[in-house]
């Protein structure tokens, strides 16, 4: 039986654009022993029915680089250890995905020639810099020697014959998270980057118009560090369910099905959304839409005002004057709400 070993990717909206990886991977090797290695933001949206091992990665966080890899060194060692591996696929494109697979002694190691790793490489695949390039094809073409499908990545929930994402098969030790009993919208004011936060002032307007408008009930959702935005929202007097800090983000996927609509940042959890059904609407700042635009059986709307500078796809923007942000600070709540009534709440 052949064993692949897979390094996934290390944030929530990547590891699901790598979904038509996985799954024309299975389609490729049905036989397979295919393990993935991961890191604990996302275990658990690791695809269990298309993968049959998952191998978390020890926290790092505060460790030197010399404590970092010596961890490593154990890690790869562990898993070297728990059998020969046939072939290695590394999703990211950094030096250490790379030696992961070196060290876990997997015979064949495919990868994108990056961040001078390709001695560690024996398939080294051109890295393709178009910034036209979705990243969901950027993981599909690491496949291009199985033979790649006709469509594209982003393409996949499209053309593929697969229309809908099952939770039970994919994520089947994850408890979904119950829904309110009204009908209701999802707000996801989170995202892991300055440059990628529209306003909590600016949530609050379109909450409030939303609601009065259309009586539904806005569930805010995110981690804990979006329990500030609710609260924040809570003393403005904004009708919200709060919804953040309740655990896993797969645990989200029933919300997700069950809810009208989705509006959020350009976030992890804007990709989760699209997976699990849900029609999105996008504010997005300084993303590229071309490169990391939602990919699910979810209808995905992105707003986007494209200022002189955009799309920089940086964590902090350059300015620090009034120019700062303006490719989110320019799209006014009004702007968001047009798109969600037009293309979502229209009869």
């Amino acid at each position: 039986m052949k064993r692949i070993l897979v390094r996934a990717p290390n944030w929530i909206g990547d590891q699901v654009m790598a979904f038509p990886f996985y799954r024309v991977l299975r389609m490729c090797y049905p036989d397979a022993w295919i393990a993935v290695v991961c890191t604990e933001w996302v275990k658990d949206i690791q695809f269990k029915g298309l993968v049959d091992e998952v191998f978390v990665l020890p926290k790092k966080k505060g460790d030197s680089f010399f404590q970092a890899a010596i961890k490593l060194w154990k890690f790869s060692r562990m898993i070297k250890g728990r059998g020969s591996w046939d072939l290695g696929i590394t999703l990211p494109n950094s030096f250490g995905t790379a030696l992961l697979l070196f060290l876990a002694g997997a015979q064949v190691r495919r990868g994108y020639d990056a961040d001078a790793r390709g001695f560690l490489l024996t398939e080294k695949m051109r890295f393709d810099t178009d910034s036209g390039t979705h990243r969901a094809h950027a993981y599909l073409k690491l496949l291009e020697p199985e033979g790649l499908p006709e469509f594209e990545g982003q393409e996949y929930w499209h053309r593929s014959g697969d229309f809908s994402f099952d939770p039970y098969q994919y994520w089947p030790d994850i408890e979904p998270i119950e829904t309110p009993n009204e009908p209701f919208f999802i707000v996801a004011p989170g995202a892991t980057a300055d440059s990628r936060r529209w306003t909590t002032s600016q949530f609050a307007s379109l909450i409030e118009q939303v609601v009065s408008r259309h009586q539904l009930k806005a569930v805010v959702v995110g981690g804990t560090a979006e329990k500030e935005i609710a609260a924040e929202l809570f003393r403005r007097g904004i009708p919200i369910e709060d919804y953040t800090g309740r655990g896993w983000v797969a645990a989200h996927w029933k919300l997700f099905k069950e809810t009208r609509f989705t509006v959020c940042n350009e976030s992890g959890l804007a990709h989760v959304a699209a997976l699990c059904g849900s029609r999105v609407q996008i504010v997005c700042g300084a993303a590229d839409p071309r490169r990391t635009k939602p990919i699910g059986p979810g209808a995905v709307q992105v707003k986007i005002n494209p200022v002189s500078c955009w799309p920089c796809e940086k964590n902090l923007c350059q300015f620090q004057d009034l120019r700062k942000n303006q490719c989110l600070v320019g799209i006014h709540p009004n702007h968001i709400l047009e798109e969600i009534e037009n293309a979502i709440l229209s009869p």
